[in-house]
């Protein structure tokens, strides 16, 4: 673990399927390991099936926006880069992301399921969603499971999710990330954009303890010409627009693309917006209120550069850190 943000993170390897592993002895560690092979062999038969037919139902995806971005839009973009047509079943308010870097949507037909986090907390894919959302997911899980003739990504079998899937896809690595800030941006601003969390406990081991959004705001202003403050609604502090800060809340996510397309630095805590800044081209400055290790930060590390590779992630554990950070900050275009 010698790479940049390792030094950060805690001691004792990665959350894979070695970690678990090491809960088993004896027989019952031979038949985990067992399984893990016997599901990455269905998963290799399923991807020359699914590249071979041209087509697949893949869904549903119903959880966190970081698993959104690292461990399902990088293989469905890849899926499309060989000529597969995807019927995704998925939430609405991702259908933004949804597309090649010509704004050509990526799957063939989208079964949508509404925006629910204002109801319901997220959890990797394991969100359990309002009744009538549920109805619509079965819908399609009926539909997929009866047309034996096109092969099914099943990514709502927590098992397969969270011990195959994610894991299997870097084998491949089956994994591609479009470059949309080609479809969102015209030319980068001098501008730093910032995810104000609210989700949450309000101090974790992964996400640190809570930030001042607008003080922090104010105090980086001075070193770009617009500071945005955006993300969802129910998941973001409410904050309002003040000089050069411009606050554009949205449930919509082509705003949120639009907002970091056009800036060149990401403010986040350690959460799953650090992986934004590849698809939209943005430096990433991870802000952690409180002292390292940064909670499963090395998980983080693990798929990133499978997401991409165009900038490293920066850190920084006080206000006095981010402003340094913005006073010297250069953008390195890639």
């Amino acid at each position: 673990m010698g790479l940049p943000g390792y030094e950060y993170a805690p001691q004792g390897g990665f959350s894979d399927n070695a970690f678990f592993a090491k809960q088993y002895s004896g027989l019952s560690y031979l038949r985990f390991w067992f399984k893990i092979w016997r599901g990455y062999l269905s998963a290799d038969r399923r991807l020359r099936r699914t590249l071979r037919l041209k087509k697949c139902f893949y869904g549903p995806f119903k959880g966190e926006f970081g698993h959104f971005l690292a461990h399902n839009l990088p293989f469905l973009s890849y899926l499309h880069s060989k000529g597969v047509k995807i019927y995704y079943c998925g939430l609405e308010l991702h259908k933004p992301f949804l597309v090649d870097e010509e704004g050509k949507s990526i799957v063939a037909e989208y079964f949508p399921l509404r925006d629910f986090f204002g109801e319901v907390a997220a959890n990797t894919n394991e969100t359990v969603p309002p009744n009538d959302v549920q109805k619509e997911i079965d819908k399609f899980e009926d539909l997929a499971e009866k047309d034996t003739s096109i092969p099914f990504w099943n990514i709502g079998d927590k098992y397969y999710y969270w011990f195959i899937h994610r894991n299997w896809m870097l084998k491949g690595p089956y994994m591609k990330t479009y470059n949309l800030e080609k479809v969102y941006s015209k030319q980068k601003e001098k501008a730093a954009v910032i995810f104000p969390r609210k989700k949450g406990a309000v101090s974790t081991e992964n996400n640190g303890g809570p930030w001042d959004y607008m003080d922090i705001a104010k105090a980086i202003s001075p070193y770009f010409d617009k500071v945005y403050i955006t993300g969802h609604p129910s998941l973001s502090a409410d904050l309002q627009s003040e000089g050069n800060i411009i606050a554009c809340l949205s449930k919509d996510n082509k705003v949120i693309l639009e907002t970091a397309a056009k800036s060149q630095l990401l403010i986040t805590q350690h959460s799953g917006v650090n992986n934004l800044g590849e698809y939209t081209n943005n430096q990433v400055l991870i802000i952690f209120n409180g002292k390292p290790p940064i909670g499963s930060l090395q998980n983080t590390l693990r798929f990133r550069p499978y997401i991409g590779t165009k900038h490293q992630l920066d850190y920084a554990f006080t206000k006095e850190e981010i402003v340094q950070y913005a006073k010297n900050f250069t953008f390195k275009p890639n």
